[in-house]
């Protein structure tokens, strides 16, 4: 699909979902993206980390692609460039410190020469074929959160990208509520708006509020205090710089993605007042009472700092009495890998505080409140709910409704929607999908390489080698191997039965090796269950003379 003289919305990653926000917008020909971002593998990925967008839909249309816009540096918005923009060849347009960790990520890849990176200004401006882009600042968990106005012949877009309402943000200065009125006095055709916590009722809070009750935690805590955060909060590395000070403690950072994070910060004009930190060694050798510690590894990630340390094989360690705050979110699909770690805590006698005990973290995503004063301000014609699974896309539409916004629109991964003239409406599907990064490859996520994995995975694996002779019979006794299946003290006993049944049923030279491999296959799989009740991925090899 080719835009012709209308104006189209499609999201390849993001609806549906959370993460991976890939969204592209289109009109007279051409097409611009905003955000490329990638999520982690859940259980369901064995081996694989990193979950990326299937650009196939705007890979064929390349030569119509003007550019890549990014809100914010947030992984879910950014982490995909470093694997897809050389190939797509277009330039792309960040502010200055989305702009510097994008730029870190090229030079990791050896990059950095072959993608273009415009640097915009905050609250700049630029156009891009039929589309015109101004930044708008915007509250987020992280410096530079931006909105974009998307200037098009057929009216003006406020995509929100990620964002919240904060009247004390402690990191960076967002729009005010007059600025954003002004925008909604321009008239606006659509808003495509964050759907993460629609079915929050109340607003998600300041991050003053979080520095006065980690300052007021922290001051009556005795012994160590770690606390682990998302390396990409740099409003809560702000207020923990402040807290380790005004308690009289010195500081200690452990991740090298808080290490990169506090210097593109540095670099870009934040965090100027940050405190000096000390190395792991010193960190040890100071009173308990007189260091804090800023941990990655909140989520339960196992070679995360935290995960180390909980694991005794960092140089940091926690002893009974020492305490550990999570200041973040746990993210659904965590709760077991962050329990594992809080259990390895508890034993050493570690307290642990979560948000759930104290008021030590805030969203950096829109409560109801927060949606409905949206809304009022910026008065768009059609909601576009994106970011968020459906019930949070489905809800977010209902609640606009309830809110006065007159027309709004559901759409999912692939839908193409066409919002002017006569929008909104879906006037096509496109496909859509997921791939990994599994080692140094990427591949499909429902391709066959993760589909054996996941029956390996569940059901384990049998090997087995024979060989022919010059008269075509099998030769010596067939050669098998047992990975994951579930035999035990009888796997011994099971091989043998499986070797005698393949001599007996195989006596006659082989014809057809295809068939005789597959009928080989059939022979170990049913014996497997009969023994197990499971069925493993039997491989075969035959060898001839």
């Amino acid at each position: 699909m080719k835009p012709k003289n209308e104006l189209l919305f499609l999201a390849l990653g993001g609806s549906g979902e959370i993460g991976m926000n890939v969204n592209l917008y289109g009109c007279d020909g051409k097409w611009v993206m905003v955000d490329l971002g990638m999520t982690f593998a859940d259980p369901g990925y064995p081996g694989i980390d990193l979950v990326l967008p299937d650009l196939e839909f705007i890979e064929k249309q390349s030569k119509n692609l003007l550019g890549i816009v990014l809100t914010h540096a947030h992984e879910d918005h950014i982490g995909a460039v470093p694997y897809f923009a050389a190939e797509l060849d277009v330039p792309l347009y960040a502010t200055p410190f989305t702009a510097g960790l994008i730029r870190r990520k090229l030079e990791e890849v050896g990059l950095e020469n072959d993608v273009k990176m415009n640097i915009i200004p905050n609250e700049g401006s630029f156009d891009l074929g039929p589309f015109g882009f101004r930044y708008i600042p915007i509250a987020h968990s992280i410096a530079e959160g931006n909105a974009l106005l998307i200037d098009t012949p057929f009216g003006k877009i406020f995509h929100t990208g990620d964002w919240k309402l904060d009247d004390e943000p402690l990191l960076g200065v967002p729009a005010t509520p007059d600025q954003l009125k002004a925008i909604g006095d321009e008239g606006i055709l659509a808003m495509v708006c964050d759907s993460t916590n629609v079915f929050n009722d109340a607003a998600s809070g300041s991050e003053g509020d979080v520095y006065r009750n980690l300052m007021r935690v922290v001051e009556n805590l005795d012994n160590r205090v770690l606390v682990t955060t998302f390396a990409s909060n740099a409003a809560r590395l702000q207020t923990l710089g402040e807290v380790a000070k005004h308690s009289g403690r010195q500081l200690c950072v452990a991740g090298r993605s808080l290490d990169r994070m506090i210097e593109n910060c540095r670099e870009n004009g934040y965090l100027k007042d940050f405190p000096p930190t000390v190395d792991f060694e010193e960190a040890m050798t100071i009173p308990r009472d007189k260091i804090m510690i800023i941990a990655t590894g909140g989520q339960g990630e196992a070679r995360a700092a935290l995960g180390r340390i909980a694991g005794d094989s960092h140089k940091i360690k926690l002893t009974e009495g020492d305490n550990v705050l999570f200041s973040s979110k746990q993210i659904p699909g965590n709760e077991i890998a962050i329990g594992r770690i809080q259990n390895q805590l508890a034993s050493k006698g570690v307290v642990m505080i979560t948000d759930r005990q104290e008021h030590i973290h805030v969203s950096g995503h829109p409560g109801r409140p927060e949606l409905a004063q949206m809304y009022e301000w910026i008065r768009p014609e059609i909601l576009v709910p994106v970011h968020g699974e459906i019930r949070h896309m489905k809800e977010q539409a209902r609640f606009a409704k309830e809110q006065g916004v007159a027309k709004n629109i559901f759409q999912e991964n692939g839908d193409v929607v066409r919002l002017a003239p006569d929008g909104p409406k879906i006037v096509g599907k496109e496909r859509t999908g997921r791939l990994v990064v599994d080692g140094d490859v990427i591949i499909p996520a429902d391709g066959a390489t993760l589909n054996e994995r996941r029956k390996i995975a569940y059901n384990g694996s049998i090997s087995v080698a024979v060989g022919l002779g010059q008269d075509g019979k099998i030769s010596g006794q067939p050669v098998l191997r047992n990975l994951g299946v579930p035999l035990e003290e009888d796997e011994e006993a099971f091989l043998d039965e499986i070797s005698e049944a393949i001599m007996k049923k195989f006596k006659k030279p082989v014809g057809d090796l295809n068939r005789f491999s597959e009928d080989l296959r059939l022979l170990v799989r049913r014996s497997a269950t009969e023994w197990t009740g499971k069925k493993p991925v039997v491989s075969v090899l035959v060898v001839e003379a």
